[in-house]
């Protein structure tokens, strides 16, 4: 059945039918969006391990679900990129069906509970919501769906998507991000025997060291993957691929297949003075060594330096965590230098608002040209450089071009670098064969994500080189698609 055919008949159902004449659109319409209950902004910039949204109660999550217009033509799904079908999961929200709103969102996504909570909603399905089109806010489909996933974990009842028979045919997944999780899921609910290789400690990837528990709670994250255990999907921690393992091993033992999510664990660094000054280090450095190594703990065996007054450099969503993280790690000024305006920053409006809340000051227009060091090598001040917005650059943001001789200094005693990453390039040099662009990132065909190696399927960050959680679920779904179809065309 294609989308639109499904579409169609859900539309048709007679529930449906009677949700639309409960209620016309126009009341529809004037329902006010919901606001996400938080905790107090004083309060939670002092605990770590509490979130910070507390999600929607019963009656919040129903009165939302009926701002829904059930579209035929529902253009929000257009904006997911794991197609998601989005009127359906809410309609059984506004008609108090919560475990089959969970039920519907688990046909096509491996990670609601994640999505719900991380994933940019505004710039993608609520982005073409029809509601926009008439001055209203978008519904609220991310609270929503977060409230759909976390009703079925709270209550027990937690569904399995249904298994097709074994093929008996091995597939290896190399990394448990988002992507290689996305790609497990879809492939075991075909039939394959999936096994996933971690490279560290824990199963999550990105979802356990790069997103703060205040954000994304660990406890979410291995609920999420106890249910993909419980689809088949086996796992492998501290597995290297391309060191304790090599792409000849996986065929010697039996992998007919294989989708690589090694993501980008790169981090990019500046190339000014002074880097290499203790204090400064790369936001994938200070957030796993907090998120997945405990370091706030005095007797943690990787303990992370807390400062006093520290500074971020970026400004999107990794930086971000960054300074809430410095904030409650005790932090009495934390800041976030960013060279462009607030207006360009990448960083989700909803995390800018949480960092002002709790106290993170922003100094737009400006960037580091040099960090300075006192005599035991440890930094102690940082050199800024004013910017102002000249013309538009290839990302369509206007380009920061320095104010001469507009130079500032500023104290410091740490600073978290947070200006994007590159590929991990152990994947593309172990993997003899494989086509890597200029920027070491995967090539693939983007329709079937398969690469240059016929059995080598490859998505999220090591062929986008940095983006979004959803995106790389998106790369997955595509890839177990269109894997499973060259098998069976085998």
């Amino acid at each position: 059945m294609t989308t639109e055919e499904l579409i169609a008949a859900r539309r048709a159902e007679p529930w449906r039918e009677a949700l639309r004449k409960s209620k016309k659109n126009k009341e529809r319409m004037e329902i006010p969006r919901v606001k996400m209950n938080e905790l107090d902004p004083e309060y939670r910039s002092h605990t770590r391990l509490e979130e910070v949204n507390l999600g929607l109660t019963k009656e919040q999550a129903m009165q939302e679900a009926q701002r829904c217009l059930d579209c035929p033509k529902p253009t929000c799904m257009q904006g997911c990129p794991v197609g998601i079908h989005i009127p359906t999961f809410v309609k059984n929200i506004e008609r108090g069906e919560f475990l089959e709103a969970a039920r519907i969102l688990k046909e096509t996504s491996a990670l609601p509970a994640v999505c719900g909570r991380v994933c940019p909603q505004e710039k993608q399905c609520e982005s073409q919501c029809i509601h926009l089109k008439t001055g209203k806010p978008a519904v609220a489909i991310g609270y929503l769906e977060r409230f759909a996933a976390d009703y079925e974990r709270e209550s027990g009842q937690i569904s399995v998507p249904q298994i097709a028979q074994k093929k008996g045919i091995k597939i290896a997944v190399v990394g448990s991000g988002p992507g290689g999780l996305s790609f497990a899921g879809e492939m075991a609910k075909r039939g394959y025997d999936v096994t996933v290789f971690e490279a560290l400690h824990e199963i999550g990837g990105v979802l356990k060291y790069g997103i703060p528990e205040f954000r994304l709670p660990n406890r979410i994250v291995d609920v999420e993957i106890d249910g993909l255990r419980k689809m088949g999907v086996d796992f492998e921690k501290d597995c290297i691929i391309g060191k304790t393992l090599s792409y000849d091993d996986l065929h010697e033992e039996g992998f007919k297949g294989i989708f690589v999510a090694s993501g980008a664990g790169l981090p990019n660094f500046m190339n000014i003075p002074g880097e290499n000054l203790v204090g400064v280090m790369s936001s994938n450095e200070y957030l796993t060594r907090v998120n997945l190594m405990d370091a706030a703990d005095p007797d943690s065996d990787t303990p992370v330096i807390e400062g006093k007054c520290v500074a971020v450099i970026g400004g999107g969503n990794t930086a971000m965590d960054s300074v809430r993280t410095a904030r409650r790690l005790g932090a009495d000024r934390a800041i976030i230098v960013y060279r462009r305006s607030e207006e360009e920053m990448p960083a989700r409006l909803e995390e800018v608002k949480h960092a002002k809340e709790e106290g993170v000051e922003f100094m737009t227009l400006h960037n580091p040209i040099e960090y300075i060091g006192d005599e035991r090598g440890r930094v102690k001040e940082m050199r800024l450089q004013k910017m102002q917005l000249g013309e538009p650059d290839a990302s369509g943001r206007r380009r920061p071009v320095p104010i001469e001789g507009a130079i500032e200094t500023i104290k410091v005693d740490e600073v978290i670098v947070s200006v994007g990453v590159s590929p991990n390039p152990l994947i593309p040099h172990a993997f003899g064969g494989l086509e890597i662009s200029k920027k070491g990132t995967i090539v693939v065909n983007e329709q079937t994500m398969r690469s240059s190696l016929p059995d080598v399927y490859a998505g999220g960050d090591i062929v986008r080189g940095g983006a979004t959680v959803i995106l790389a679920m998106g790369d997955g779904r595509k890839a177990a698609a269109a894997m499973d179809e060259a098998f069976q065309k085998m």
